[in-house]
């Protein structure tokens, strides 16, 4: 899959963002850790026709942190980059963190947005100061060290990506290694391999872990275009009280309980069924692409 980066500045501030494929739009809004060299999911869209476009959201990447000082300000960047692009109109998909800046988006720039689509998103206070994992998450991935914490996570994965496979796997399942087996894909050790070598960390995620709290339930109900759901059963990672939440809250929204091993939804031997549903749900839209 060819990818073409790119970095649009205004007001002394970079947004780093990349563009894959050729067809009607896909705005994403990539998950925690993450940045626009995401991977998942994408090589079914391209080949069903849509071009990919994907900020480093605020702190990721090439992407200036400033424009992570809340999300009404870093949607007003997003929304730039679409008008730099003379892009009139998206689909809009939102993973993990990355719930909140698609939800405020959806709200504020309702004519901007032709769809959404939460996979396993964020939609309500996730983190909190009582949670373990916030407090191994506050040293490990801070930004002074970070860049530390993923050099060693990726040499560990490529030196022994079963034994770090099954490290991580609680960290993403409900499931236990055994009750999982048998929905497990032979290429979901390397996919975890590869993403590993890939995220980063930098400003963005302690930036996500702010602006989570900004979203609010109006926000939820402000949301007017069509809305797919898209969650684990299984997920470990975002309980099922957020895609319960979002079906609640917003009007036009349709919930897809779906029975892969765990948060990341794109692998695993129900993966097919995961680009399937999506891919149905965009172009049963796709009128609205002017």
């Amino acid at each position: 899959m060819e990818r073409r980066i790119e970095k649009f500045s205004t007001n002394g501030l970079t947004l780093e963002y990349s563009i894959m494929g050729d067809g009607e739009p896909i705005f994403v809004m990539h998950g925690g850790h993450s940045n626009c060299k995401e991977e998942f999911g994408y090589k079914a869209l391209i080949e069903n026709g849509f071009t990919i476009i994907t900020p480093s959201r605020a702190g990721y990447g090439g992407t200036s942190k400033e424009i992570g000082e809340n999300l009404s300000t870093a949607c007003e960047h997003y929304m730039k980059l679409l008008n730099h692009l003379n892009i009139k109109k998206v689909h809009l998909v939102a993973i993990s963190a990355g719930g909140p800046s698609g939800i405020y988006f959806a709200s504020k720039y309702p004519e901007m947005v032709c769809s959404l689509t939460l996979q396993s998103a964020v939609t309500k206070e996730w983190l909190t100061p009582k949670d373990k994992e916030l407090k191994a998450a506050r040293v490990l991935f801070r930004p002074k060290t970070e860049k530390y914490t993923w050099k060693l996570i990726s040499f560990m994965n490529n030196l022994f990506p079963r034994f770090i496979f099954n490290q991580m796997f609680p960290s993403f399942s409900k499931l236990t290694h055994d009750e999982a087996k048998k929905m497990l894909s032979k290429d979901d050790v390397e996919a975890i391999r590869k993403m590993n070598n890939r995220q980063r960390s930098g400003e963005g995620f302690f930036i996500d872990l702010a602006q989570i709290n900004e979203v609010a339930i109006e926000n939820l109900q402000a949301i007017s275009c069509p809305t797919l759901i898209m969650h684990s059963k299984h997920d470990g990672s975002v309980p099922l009280e957020h895609p319960y939440l979002a079906h609640e809250k917003i009007p036009t929204s349709e919930l897809c309980l779906l029975d892969t091993w765990g948060h990341l939804i794109w692998l695993g031997k129900s993966s097919k069924e995961t680009d399937e549903i999506l891919i149905k749900f965009l172009k049963s839209r796709t009128f609205c692409i002017a």
